[in-house]
């Protein structure tokens, strides 16, 4: 094995505790179920003639309050289980019409979006892990904070029909979401380390994360696309 590598293992080796590791692997193992849960719903939506629209959305926030209002108990963990990958399902199915929209555009879209999220929460996910303990949970208060506002200016841009707030929208939440992923992945960590052992959840905050991350490249690489057309035509 090389150096390098083995030297990077030591380092999460010395970070991690082994009951954090294998929580950790339990909530990536659960997240990667939940992704593919969402590949699948996308893939129905856009495939097939069976086609929910809005009825996703509304099934897959029912689901995500059922499985928040269903405490662990360590006896229900494949209903749990059920609840998260049905709301990963109706989640991708929820971004078939948008997904549907960009691969008529270009395809390559997609997949570069998803690449690039992936490398995203990826990377920013192991800074998380080998950051001095605590180091990233300051953050808390400034994500809130963070979020109400793009929150107001999303309801302010309903009246004024603003490209500049839309833009400016777009990609303060990027950075907002990506500064989750280092948040909820130290947070997930200590929650652990006193004793919270419910990794359907954290997998699903973790979810959340990588949804937000994706959405938000499809559109923008969607709106690079659109004005280089354009300036093709020209």
């Amino acid at each position: 094995m090389s150096p390098n590598i083995q030297t990077f293992i030591n380092s999460f080796q010395n970070r991690l505790e082994p009951p954090v590791r294998q929580h950790l692997k339990n909530v990536y193992g659960t997240l990667m179920m939940t992704c593919t849960a969402a590949s699948v719903g996308a893939c129905v939506d856009m495939f097939t003639k069976f086609q929910a629209g809005f009825l996703s959305v509304i099934i897959s926030a029912g689901l995500m309050l059922m499985l928040i209002a269903t405490p662990d108990d360590g006896k229900n963990t494949k209903q749990r289980l059920g609840y998260l990958a049905g709301f990963g399902l109706t989640t991708g199915m929820s971004m078939g019409p948008m997904l549907k929209c960009v691969s008529v555009l270009d395809p390559s879209i997609i997949v570069t979006a998803l690449l690039g999220t992936s490398l995203v929460f990826i990377c920013f996910s192991i800074s998380a892990m080998l950051a001095e303990r605590g180091s990233w949970l300051f953050l808390g208060g400034t994500l809130m904070t963070m979020f109400s506002s793009l929150f107001v200016m999303s309801l302010v841009n309903i009246f004024l029909q603003s490209e500049f707030i839309y833009q400016a929208h777009l990609y303060f939440g990027l950075i907002a979401v990506c500064a989750f992923v280092l948040y909820d992945t130290q947070l997930i960590i200590e929650k652990r380390r006193m004793g919270n052992k419910d990794f359907v959840q954290h997998a699903l905050e973790l979810f959340i994360d990588f949804i937000g991350i994706f959405r938000r490249l499809v559109i923008i690489l969607k709106q690079k696309e659109e004005e280089q057309s354009r300036r093709k035509r020209n």
